[in-house]
């Protein structure tokens, strides 16, 4: 099952192009946060899937013609792993588990702007990644356990803003802006995606394919990851653990791009960029710079052209 917000946060279920509003079914208690309600169907969701279902079994309108909004809106917690692909054996060692967090003001949905700030940033980019959503509070989880906890499947871009500098703290500087988490367009329920560890990543700048690469390159998979993170701390139902990305086609974002990614299976996510001070960096992806001769990450990102910093 595919659930959504849209418009001025509605509820509903998404059945091939369409989506059929299914509010009326969470009127009581009357006003609940778009966040507590998601919350909610995702804790009890076993009582209300059949509910959901014949609600959703006739009527609906157009996706085209509403407005998606974040299937989470304001999450507890977002947890981004760091480093976690072996770049398809590029990588000379193999990394440490690792991540970071980002708070609930950095999400965005389908069809919204990611906006570069005012920062001295050597490059902007966005990473594009399979992110899990818990179904269940968990807390100290056994791999063997961990999809016993996950409720589904979301689309996610981790926006960073790379090269800070040694005086700043490298992942709070770089991942946590306002608009640096576009997730969706729906929430996915774990049942669509046969193998999460086998499934396409792609996005698209301006409709050209940058991103390209398989879940399957994952240095700890969902499950290791699910119990690190579950021994750390307390996850709840509707948090979010995006699983990181491949770098290799990752390049700069600039104001006016168009950028869509899609894990398969969890439909097309669209997000717009924008810069006020129309900064622009060469389109060299982290590869092209590789292949070029250019060692290490801090390296491989592309250089700036014009703008605001250019040459810092």
């Amino acid at each position: 099952m595919k659930l959504a917000f849209f418009d001025d946060f509605s509820f509903g279920v998404v059945r091939g192009d369409t989506i059929v509003d299914v509010t009326h079914l969470f009127e009581d208690p009357p006003g609940l946060s778009p966040q507590n309600l998601i919350s909610a169907v995702i804790a009890d969701f076993g009582a209300c899937r059949e509910q959901l279902e014949a609600a959703a079994s006739s009527g609906g309108v157009p996706l085209d013609s509403v407005h998606i909004r974040p299937p989470i809106p304001r999450p507890e917690n977002i947890i981004c792993m760091a480093v976690n692909y072996l770049e398809n054996g590029r990588r000379k060692e193999f990394p440490t588990i690792n991540a970071f967090t980002k708070p609930a003001s950095s999400v965005i949905g389908d069809g919204d702007e990611m906006v570069l700030p005012d920062l001295p940033a050597k490059v902007f980019e966005g990473e594009a990644e399979i992110a899990v959503v818990f179904g269940k509070e968990a807390r100290n989880v056994p791999e063997e356990d961990a999809f016993d906890f996950l409720f589904g499947y979301t689309n996610f871009i981790d926006g960073s803003a790379r090269g800070l500098g040694p005086d700043r703290n490298i992942y709070y500087a770089m991942k946590s802006h306002d608009t640096f988490a576009p997730i969706g367009p729906f929430l996915v329920t774990k049942d669509e995606i046969e193998d999460p560890q086998k499934v396409q990543v792609r996005l698209w700048n301006n409709g050209e394919l940058r991103q390209d690469y398989n879940t399957d390159d994952m240095a700890y998979p969902i499950a290791r990851c699910v119990a690190w993170v579950t021994s750390i701390h307390t996850m709840y139902p509707g948090d979010i653990l995006a699983m990181g990305t491949n770098h290799a086609g990752l390049h700069a974002f600039m104001d006016g791009d168009r950028i869509e990614m899609e894990v398969e299976g969890l439909g097309k996510l669209r997000i717009s960029i924008r810069d006020d001070l129309k900064r622009t960096w060469t389109r060299e992806t982290h590869l092209e710079r590789e292949l070029a001769g250019h060692e290490g990450i801090r390296n491989q990102i592309a250089p700036q052209l014009t703008g605001k910093y250019a040459g810092n």
